[in-house]
């Protein structure tokens, strides 16, 4: 009879290493601290901000998969600890390329935490951002909004971010591998950034508070009713 080997992973446990929510928790607090600051640039206006954005992407895109294919090398339990440290490094990579394409639209004054927060992660989960974002043709109106709002954003955010986290952290047990495939998975994640910003920064943006979202929204389910 053969013995069974419990210190093979698989697809339904984890190594011991890694608790789903601890790391939840902690990706959350991450994504709180980040957005707190906007990154300065030195990026000036551009003549065609479009072309400077798309090449200021190819760039930060290449450094976030040499950067993330990096820090999954190492194998086994030592390639689940870095998962937090990538995201970090891969965060600021997409942050300052955010504030940088700012800066090439002359709109760099701009951003603000909710703006941040919806292009680092807009395309990780849309569905997080319907209490923060309204679209209102070629408008984005961004609600000025409490911290527990942007706490519980953050939090819906964290749970998409650390399931698809470690469900790549599977693949670490494959360091070279799994490495190719983080690497990747971030170069892709950069050019979604860069594609969430320009879109929003050739947006008209602006700010409102609760009271003028709910009439914004008013309107829209009004208007809505009336086509229908």
């Amino acid at each position: 009879m053969t013995e069974r080997n419990d210190t093979q992973p698989n697809s339904t446990s984890l190594p011991a290493v890694v608790s789903q929510d601890e790391t939840s928790n902690r990706v959350t607090r991450a994504i709180l601290d980040f957005i707190s600051q906007i990154p300065d640039s030195k990026v000036h206006s551009h003549r065609d901000p479009e072309t400077e954005a798309r090449r200021l992407a190819n760039r930060a895109a290449q450094r976030a998969a040499v950067t993330a294919g990096t820090l999954a090398l190492p194998p086994g339990p030592l390639g689940w600890l870095t998962i937090l440290p990538e995201l970090v490094s891969i965060w600021k990579i997409q942050a300052q390329l955010v504030s940088d394409i700012a800066a090439a639209y002359g709109k760099h004054a701009e951003l603000g935490r909710e703006q941040m927060l919806w292009c680092l992660f807009r395309h990780t989960s849309a569905q997080a951002f319907r209490d923060l974002v309204i679209r209102l043709g070629d408008r984005l109106i961004f609600r000025r909004v409490s911290y527990s709002v942007i706490e519980r954003v953050a939090k819906q955010i964290g749970v998409k971010v650390t399931q698809r986290a470690l469900g790549e952290g599977l693949s670490r047990w494959m360091p070279i591998i799994g490495a190719i495939g983080v690497g990747g998975y971030a170069y892709y994640d950069t050019r979604q950034v860069a594609a969430t910003a320009i879109a929003m920064l050739q947006s008209e943006i602006r700010m409102a508070d609760e009271d003028d979202a709910a009439r914004v929204v008013a309107t829209q389910e009004v208007q809505a009713t009336r086509l229908h």
